[in-house]
């Protein structure tokens, strides 16, 4: 056996001793461990250093993610320690505390921790990310800050605040607060969450997170009831939001920056009975998909490629909320966005800067409707359109007049299923001859979760070889990891023309068009789930939705 953990990482041939000494200067002028060194630098593998120091030491290297944490722990060892050491409370018996550690060679903390909580500390190894999945598992994202700020609200109602009040305003703009919320949205963004949900109930923070379209706990820390006006005053703050008013519901966005990488905010804020609720939709400012991202099977990308070729007439994409039509108008765009065309959009609110298209996002309150703004920007000779959303039959005339005149026209309508829109349209009000004569399609779309490819396998079901996926860190044990859309497609021709000429019920258009070749949402649906991107619970969950 080696004489000292440098020793055997030569010897195992993962670093050589010119580069540990180098290590170790840089290490001593950071005021840093030498293995905390050589791991941040990526020296060395994290995983080897592991290995190499649990066989040296003589002491287990874990997966956490695999373990289930003593509650007793846990209360024992604080937030603000957790943090601060970096480490795990796995364990607390008969007066042993066991905690994972990512440094072996930082004994100084584990003194510390013996001192200060008056217990045997016995270590295990873990890496680095397992041991911050932990820390966010059992304490919650930002709980060292959440006890640093209580704590110091303590100090201060004891000597200064006689009524329990504290000024959100002052408290919004605290460095701390900052902080706290900054982690909040890191984590979020990290995460590959869309919307993060906070929800106050009677002396309890509730907060939830969608990723890939559904809906998942997340831990906070236990205090966080104390400190949440202040974090919804601080998220007012960044929204440009009134914080004073908490009786009306308030709409605001803002941007950030996480790494490289840009972020819109919409902030959504509506009053409860037991406080103010608040929703924040993560949007990248550059998310911009072509046509062969989507997810269009090749006869489908094709169709939409020759809509897109059409010199006047409307396209609509249909769906309910959330199920991805504003990245598929945005994809159209972005095939349509040449020097030689003029494009105009109109929107509530602009989903993402498209350069090279004149942008409008719509303010009820002064006046400006999807119908106002349509009829406006007509005069600036545009060759396509794209209205956010026909909520009414004005815009929707508006609409019809101004692919009649020569322009084309994308929006979107909610409905379950393509045939659904032009029904939606006549219940609107609209001429069933200027449906007939202006739509060229009614695509509709809905997103399935992806199954996750580090841990997809394959399985037998009816003489068939289907997949899904286990579950691994990677997807956070889903299952699945991403989304993608599946379509329908129904192009107006001849016949379906003459069905919306005669009002006939949204029945007999699906029935034509699947007669004359549509492929429906369930049956694009099972074609994925045969080519292994997505399963079965997938698509009865999403089209089942629909139909609901």
């Amino acid at each position: 056996m080696p004489n000292t953990l440098e020793d055997m990482l030569v010897d195992r041939k993962l670093l050589s001793r010119d580069q540990l000494r180098d290590a170790a200067k840089r290490a001593r002028a950071g005021g840093k461990s030498l293995t905390a060194t050589l791991v941040e630098e990526q020296v060395i593998a994290e995983r080897d250093l592991l290995d190499a120091a649990a066989a040296h030491q003589g002491i287990p290297l874990v997966e956490l993610k695999e373990m289930a944490l003593d509650e007793r722990a846990v209360r024992r060892v604080s937030a603000k320690l957790v943090s601060h050491y970096f480490v795990a409370p796995l364990k607390l018996e008969n007066g042993v505390l066991t905690l994972a550690v990512c440094d072996p060679m930082d004994m100084a903390a584990i003194e510390d921790i013996e001192t200060d909580l008056g217990v045997r500390v016995e270590r295990v190894l873990a890496t680095r990310e397992d041991i911050a999945a932990v820390i966010r598992r059992h304490y919650g994202v930002g709980a060292d800050t959440v006890e640093r700020i209580v704590e110091g609200l303590d100090r201060a109602e004891d000597t200064h605040v006689e009524d329990g009040s504290h000024d959100l305003g002052r408290m919004a703009q605290d460095v701390s607060v900052v902080r706290l919320v900054n982690q909040l949205l890191d984590q979020a963004i990290k995460e590959r969450t869309t919307d993060v949900h906070l929800e106050v109930y009677r002396g309890e923070v509730v907060a939830r997170r969608r990723i890939d379209g559904v809906l998942y706990d997340t831990p906070v820390p236990r205090d966080i009831n104390v400190l949440y006006p202040a974090i919804v005053s601080r998220i007012k703050l960044m929204a440009g939001l009134n914080i004073v008013e908490r009786r009306m519901p308030q709409d605001g966005r803002t941007r950030v920056k996480v790494d490289d990488a840009q972020y819109d905010l919409r902030i959504s804020v509506v009053p409860s009975i037991h406080g103010e609720n608040l929703v924040i939709r993560i949007l990248p400012t550059q998310m911009l998909f072509g046509l062969d991202r989507l997810g269009l099977s090749a006869a489908a990308r094709k169709q939409m490629e020759s809509l897109m070729s059409l010199p006047h007439g409307i396209v609509f994409v249909t769906g309910p909320t959330g199920s991805g039509k504003s990245t598929t108008l945005y994809a159209c765009l972005r095939k349509l966005n040449t020097r030689e065309r003029k494009i105009i959009t109109i929107e509530d609110p602009v989903e993402y800067e498209l350069r090279g298209a004149v942008q409008t996002q719509i303010n009820p309150k002064i006046g400006l409707t999807f119908a106002h703004a349509l009829r406006s920007m007509l005069r600036h000779d545009p060759d396509v359109m794209m209205v956010g959303e026909v909520r009414d039959v004005e815009t929707a005339a508006i609409a019809v007049q101004t692919a009649l005149t020569g322009h084309l026209v994308l929006s979107t309508l909610h409905t379950n299923d393509a045939a659904g829109g032009a029904i939606r349209l006549l219940d609107m009000g609209l001429d069933p001859y200027l449906i007939a004569s202006t739509v060229r399609a009614f695509v509709a779309q809905r997103l399935v979760r992806v199954v996750c490819s580090a841990c997809k396998e394959g399985y037998e079901q009816d003489g068939k070889t289907l997949y899904r996926g286990r579950g691994c860190p990677q997807c956070a044990k889903t299952g699945y990891r991403g989304r993608t859309g599946i379509y329908e497609c129904l192009v107006v021709g001849e016949e379906a023309r003459a069905l919306i000429l005669a009002r006939s019920s949204a029945a007999a258009l699906r029935e034509k068009a699947t007669a004359l070749g549509m492929r429906t949402l369930a049956e694009d649906g099972w074609d994925k789930v045969s080519a292994g991107i997505t399963t079965a619970d997938e698509v009865l969950r999403v089209t089942r939705m629909g139909q609901g």
